[in-house]
């Protein structure tokens, strides 16, 4: 397999998704996938989390059945620049996604430029995800060249354009080809709402050729190269998945 993380997945914590975490380890392990982010949705979707479920993802093991979990939200982004989660919370996670949801009415690219900005700048997202969702336009060359100068990846959805967001697929392969020019990290999701869908790339990889980026600059190709790209944002090491994969 050419990427062997995926890091965007919904639980049945998330009411619209339909498999539990030990049910995405089992389809991770007949997949390939070593490594997998559980990232259920914040508290301010209409079935959203509370935010204690995500204080207490604790009790979920770093490694299940040989198989990586890193704890994690995708959070909402809110109309005054924020996102869902408080810093409680987001310190207690491996890995934080923020993006675009129904809770915030579609706005004018001006505006949803610069509230995605202002998540970008906070330093508490890692992962901006689904950009090329129609609904929310936004001026991706700013938003791309604010994420590299913030150390924050851009996200290509597999389910864009597929399960969901329909009509994102031209956005996307613009969004992938700004990335090649300006330098982004780039992290792939397949944003699987259902186990059998975890590591399902097509639709990211139809983006990635056609834009011809270069697969350098994608960090689900080694969990190690995901566990770097955390520590660099700040993240502590996670040494139990740090001697899984890299052993002395």
């Amino acid at each position: 397999m050419r990427f062997l993380v995926d890091l965007h997945t919904h639980t049945v914590a998330s009411a619209h998704a339909y498999s539990t975490i030990n049910e995405y380890v089992q389809q991770a392990d007949k997949s390939g996938i070593s490594m997998f982010a559980t990232t259920d949705h914040g508290p301010d979707l209409e079935d959203g989390v509370m935010p204690w479920h995500f204080g207490n993802l604790r009790v979920i093991p770093h490694v299940i059945d040989n198989i990586a979990v890193l704890r994690g939200v995708e959070a909402n982004v809110r109309a005054n620049g924020t996102i869902d989660l408080d810093n409680y919370y987001l310190k207690r996670l491996d890995i934080v996604l923020a993006g675009f949801h129904p809770n915030l009415p579609p706005q004018d690219e001006d505006t949803n430029t610069k509230l995605l900005v202002k998540v970008i700048e906070s330093g508490k997202v890692d992962i901006v995800t689904h950009i090329g969702n129609p609904m929310y336009p936004i001026k991706f060359r700013e938003v791309m060249e604010c994420a590299k100068a913030n150390n924050v990846a851009i996200e290509l959805n597999s389910s864009s354009g597929i399960n969901t967001r329909k009509g994102s697929h031209p956005n996307c392969v613009k969004v992938a080809a700004l990335a090649k020019e300006i330098g982004n990290v780039v992290s792939l999701g397949s944003d699987a709402h259902v186990c059998y869908f975890l590591g399902n790339f097509r639709e990211a990889e139809a983006v990635i050729e056609e834009a011809e980026l270069s697969y350098t600059q994608i960090i689900n190709t080694s969990p190690v190269k995901v566990l770097d790209f955390l520590e660099s944002r700040g993240h502590a090491p996670i040494e139990s998945l740090r001697n899984f994969f890299v052993p002395f």
